[in-house]
Parts: structure tokens; C-alpha cells; sequence
């Protein structure tokens, strides 16, 4: 890799971190006095101060790294790769569906970068599942054109049968400071994607500063793939008006507005054309449409009413999926989740799910905040997020007895929808003035707070019941020996006919005064008598809630043959197969 190696310098004065002869002397003269001082302080006990030490100027050895990433997902066309990695903006906003992102810049900003840092191209590698060959491309970006620079494109054999795509890109990076960012996303994309696994490898010089992380999978149940949809029309603007005119494969105006959009009946796009004024006719060819009449198309999308678009298109995570991902990488003492129904948003559908969960490892003390955008972690831009200002603003803890000073909270939140109102170019939060999407997610995370709650309620009075055993188990050889006094003066009066006891009570200090019940004998059945008082109130306990034991160690049923039939019955927080 020529220009990233490290050569031996011919001309130092060139460099940035150059220091001059006298500079040198006069700091290392310095560092003298400085050490000859420390010597004195530390001869007389005085407290030693450390020096401070300045940065020379520079900025230091750059870091290089090699960065694979490698799937087993459905691969990518042969002659599409080029366009995919080396163009920018390649893809279409014009397609409505739940997505991360539409306009194909994630690899593309890494091509970049590794371009601008070290001027070598990236290597792709991909196969379509049942291909009989490999796609191999080495490519940059010829960023004045936005045309892709193809070194080699060819294909190779694939005598594997291996389907997926894998990507190698050499950039300048600094992992030190960057290396928790990147874990911390690694955990969150486990939580979100238990279906998953994951692997994580990083390789230094030397042997002791590996890293290999490995996320599991825990289930084979994967949400279904989001559909895509027509635009509703109060989520349309003039630009895409005039482009979905210019796509539509429609003749006149009454086809155009009730296939190319949602919720348009026939009968409702009669009233509608009726209303725009005497220039619109049902008839009227679309592609004759003028400028202002399409003006006057979008105004009327604004003003007029239709009905909500339903959510069917989008893909949330699940609450079942999402309570797995949580279990599995937290492992909290509590955990509830909640999955709201669809919600509008400027004519776009969205659903919130939530999770929060108490205790737990690698989990810090107070609110610990997972934000995902259609099932991508948001890592940066936390504090203006609405979820974080939502959690620490707006939900009363104290009230689902939840301390945010002393119990390790987790508070999951993810949106999906067609339209993810991101606040920036970097997409990386969710802005709090969206009072629709503000109070969804209030709603989601009072929901599993409230199923906190009860299991909170029910552990307090487990735990106060324990309590009143140990106390009472405390109390009984004091119990017993105040008893057994009173036993003892009142067997002796009975045996002296000083006062004379009938039927049990006579039979009772028959015994005391036999010392066949002795004080032994007595905290032996007080404790016994304790015992089943406490199994007594646990089996009515148990009785009223339900049993709830958490499993003592985690287990993974492998996935099925394909070739075995079965039909999933799905619950929130199970999943019940049958065979056929």
C-alpha cells in the first residue's frame, strides 16, 4: 500500500512536529531545573507536583485500518455494483418505504473518505444466492463527474455457493477514541436484531490488544419486510407532483389521482377534480397539465380531507423480538415492553414500541437510553433527541416506583415509519417538536412503566413478607421462654389444687409438669407453626400473580429444517409453534 507505510524522513524541517536545535536545548534546560526541583521538595517532605507536560506540535502518526465487513444476506447484481458504490445519490427519493435511508450515500461516504485519506479503492465482493460465480469490483469515485472509477470488475467462481456481499476499505481512523462508540452500536443493533448474529474482530500489531466480541442470536422469528406504498396526498409536495406526473403510466386526471395516491376512491377523485375549478375535467390528459393547475392540485392536497394511511406497509422490530434483544444483552432484573398502534404524521404512518428494564449488567446507575430509527441505533445527538428529553422531562419515575438515582434504568424506544423526521443532515436524532410522534412515545414508555409497576408492587411485598418471617423467626426463643414461664406457674398451681384446670388446658400442664413440653419443645413447634404461615401466604401469593421464575441459564433452539411445516401462534412475549 504505497504512501502508508512509514519511511525514513529526509528533510525533518519539513515536518509539522519539527523542533529546532535551540528549542530542544531550551526545553530540555527546563526539564533539568524542574527535576532538580522535585529533588529538593521531595528532601524536604513537601508535596511533590507533577509537571506538566506540553504537546509538541503536531499531529502525530496517522492510524491506518483495514475495515471488512461481510454479510450472508441476498448480494447485489453484477453490473449494478459500480452505480451502487461509486455513484452518489444513485437511488430515488421517489419510492415511499419504511427505510434508513434513501439516497444510497452510507458506503459511498466511506469510499470518500478512504479516497480522501489514502487514496486507494475499495473492494467488493458479492454473490446472489444460487449464483455460480462471484462478483468481484475494485473501484473509486471520480468525484468531480460522480462517475465510478472501475480498477477491475470480473467474475470468479464460486465453488462455495456463498450468497452475500463483502466489503474491504482501508481509511485513517483513530480507534482509541472511537472504540466505545462502535461496541456501544454493535450492543444496540444486537438488541434490535436478536434474529441476528453478529461478530466483531479487531486485529492490532500486537496479540494483547485483540478484540473479538460475539453477539449472539437467540431466535429465528425475523419481522416481516416493509412494503412499499403510494404517497398519501397531504404528504406531497409540488416536486413530487410534477415528478410522479412525469412517471405515471396513467392517461387523464381521474386515473392519475386514484392510482397514484392512497385512500383516492374514484368517486372521491370526481369530487376533487370537481372542485379545482372549471379548467379540470375527469378526461384531461395528466401530461397536459400546467404549472399553475399543478399549483392548484397541491393546494387543494393541503386543504382537503382524507383518510389516515394505515400502517400495514411499515416493519417494526416487535414487541417479542424486542423483549429477546433486551434479555439477551442486558440481562435485567425486570423488563416490560409495549408496541403502539399506527400513528399520522403529516400523512405518513408511524409506530413507536418501547422497553424499559431495571437492573442488569454493563448497565450504569439512573437512565440508560437506546434510540433506534427504523431499526438502526441513533448513537449521537442524544440530549436533543425526543426520547431522551421525553424519559427525563415529561415520566414521573417515583410514581412507578422507580429511582433514578440508585436503579440501573434502560429505556428502549424505536420508530419506524416511511418518513423519519431526523433533525440535520446527519439523521442522528429525532427532534421533541413533534407533538404527534412527542406523545406516542410519552404513551409507549408510560405503558411498560406501568407493567413495572405491578412487578415492582409484587416484589415489595414478597420482600416485606420475608421480612416479617426473619422477625418473627427473631422473636421465638424469647417468645418461647416468656411462654414456658407462664406454663410452669400455672402447671404449679394446677398439681397443688390451688387453682384447678379442665379438659386441654389440664392436659397441657399435665406436660409441663411431666417435662415431657419443655422449652425445646416449645420453639421447635413456634417455628415450625411460622414456617406454614409463611407457605400458606406464598401459595396465595403465587396463587393470585402467577409463578414467575427466570430461567437459570440461557438457551437457543437452533433453527428448523426448512423443509418442516409449522405455523407460528405470536404473543407479545412468546411464540408458541406448531408442527404439521
Amino acid at each position: 500500500m504505497i504512501g502508508l507505510i512509514d519511511r525514513e524522513r529526509v528533510d525533518q524541517e519539513l515536518y509539522d512536529d519539527y523542533e529546532p536545535q535551540k528549542a530542544r536545548e531550551r526545553r530540555l534546560a527546563k526539564e533539568a531545573r524542574d527535576q532538580e526541583t522535585q529533588a529538593k521538595n521531595a528532601a524536604l517532605g513537601k508535596k511533590i507536583k507533577e509537571p506538566s507536560v506540553k504537546a509538541i506540535k503536531g499531529r502525530g502518526e496517522a492510524s491506518f485500518y483495514r475495515v471488512t465487513c461481510k454479510d450472508n444476506g441476498r448480494g447485489m447484481p453484477h453490473d449494478d455494483i459500480p452505480d451502487m458504490f461509486g455513484r452518489v445519490l444513485s437511488g430515488t427519493k421517489y419510492g415511499l418505504k419504511q427505510t434508513r435511508g434513501k439516497f444510497g450515500l452510507g458506503a459511498k461516504m466511506a469510499l470518500i473518505w478512504s479516497k480522501m485519506s489514502t487514496g486507494l479503492p475499495i473492494e467488493i465482493t458479492s454473490a446472489m444466492q444460487g449464483q455460480t460465480y462471484l462478483s468481484f469490483c475494485r473501484l473509486d469515485i471520480d468525484i468531480h463527474r460522480n462517475t465510478p472509477h472501475i480498477h477491475l470488475h470480473e467474475k470468479r467462481e464460486n465453488k462455495e455457493y456463498w450468497h452475500g456481499a463483502e466489503i474491504h476499505i482501508v481509511i485513517e481512523g483513530n480507534w482509541t477514541t472511537y472504540r466505545s462508540k462502535i461496541l456501544h452500536y454493535m450492543r444496540q443493533m444486537a438488541v434490535i436484531t436478536p434474529y441476528a448474529q453478529f461478530l466483531f474482530k479487531f486485529v492490532s500489531e500486537t496479540s494483547d490488544k485483540n478484540v473479538t466480541i460475539r453477539f449472539a442470536r437467540r431466535t429465528d422469528v425475523m419481522p416481516q419486510v416493509p412494503m412499499e406504498t403510494k404517497y398519501h396526498p397531504s404528504a406531497v409536495d409540488l416536486l413530487l407532483i410534477k415528478r410522479l406526473i412525469a412517471e405515471t403510466s396513467k392517461q387523464n386526471l381521474l386515473q392519475f389521482l386514484q392510482h397514484e395516491f392512497v385512500n383516492v376512491r374514484k368517486s372521491y377523485a370526481e369530487r376533487l377534480i370537481g372542485e379545482m375549478g372549471p379548467d379540470f375535467t375527469p378526461k384531461m390528459p395528466v401530461k397536459s397539465l400546467t404549472s399553475q393547475q399543478i399549483v392548484r392540485i397541491h393546494q387543494l392536497f393541503r386543504q382537503a380531507k382524507f383518510d389516515d394511511p394505515s400502517g400495514e406497509c411499515l416493519s417494526p422490530a416487535g414487541e417479542y423480538n424486542l423483549r429477546l434483544g433486551i434479555i439477551k444483552e442486558l440481562h435485567p432484573d425486570m423488563v416490560a415492553t409495549y408496541s403502539g398502534s399506527a400513528q399520522i404524521f403529516e400523512g405518513h404512518p408511524f409506530i413507536v414500541e418501547a422497553g424499559v428494564s431495571v437492573g442488569g449488567k454493563d448497565v450504569k446507575q439512573g437512565l440508560n437510553i437506546f434510540r433506534f430509527a427504523n431499526r438502526i441505533p441513533l448513537l449521537f445527538e442524544q440530549g436533543a433527541d425526543v426520547v431522551t428529553r421525553t424519559a427525563l422531562r415529561r415520566i414521573n419515575w417515583n410514581s412507578y416506583k422507580i429511582n433514578l438515582n440508585h436503579d440501573k434504568i434502560g429505556v428502549f424506544v424505536s420508530i419506524v415509519s416511511t418518513k423519519i423526521p431526523f433533525k440535520g443532515t446527519g439523521k442522528e436524532y429525532i427532534g421533541d417538536d413533534i407533538s404527534e410522534i412527542a406523545s406516542a412515545v410519552k404513551s409507549a414508555i408510560q405503558q411498560c412503566c406501568a407493567q413495572l409497576k405491578s412487578k415492582i408492587v409484587k416484589r415489595i411485598q414478597a420482600r416485606e413478607q420475608q421480612e416479617r418471617k426473619r422477625n418473627l423467626s427473631k422473636y421465638i426463643p424469647d417468645a418461647a421462654n416468656a411462654i414456658y414461664d407462664v406454663l410452669k406457674d400455672m402447671a404449679q398451681s394446677h398439681a397443688s389444687k390451688k387453682k384447678r384446670y379442665e379438659d386441654e388446658d389440664a392436659e397441657i400442664l399435665r406436660q409441663v409438669w411431666a417435662r415431657s413440653l419443655t422449652n425445646e419443645v416449645l420453639k421447635e413447634n413456634l417455628a415450625k407453626h411460622v414456617e406454614q404461615v409463611d407457605y400458606e401466604m406464598a401459595l396465595e401469593y403465587a396463587t393470585q400473580t402467577g409463578v414467575s421464575e427466570e430461567p437459570k441459564e440461557a438457551i437457543h433452539l437452533q433453527s428448523l429444517d426448512p423443509k418442516i411445516n409449522f405455523i407460528d401462534l405470536q404473543s407479545p412475549v412468546f411464540i408458541f409453534r406448531l408442527f404439521q
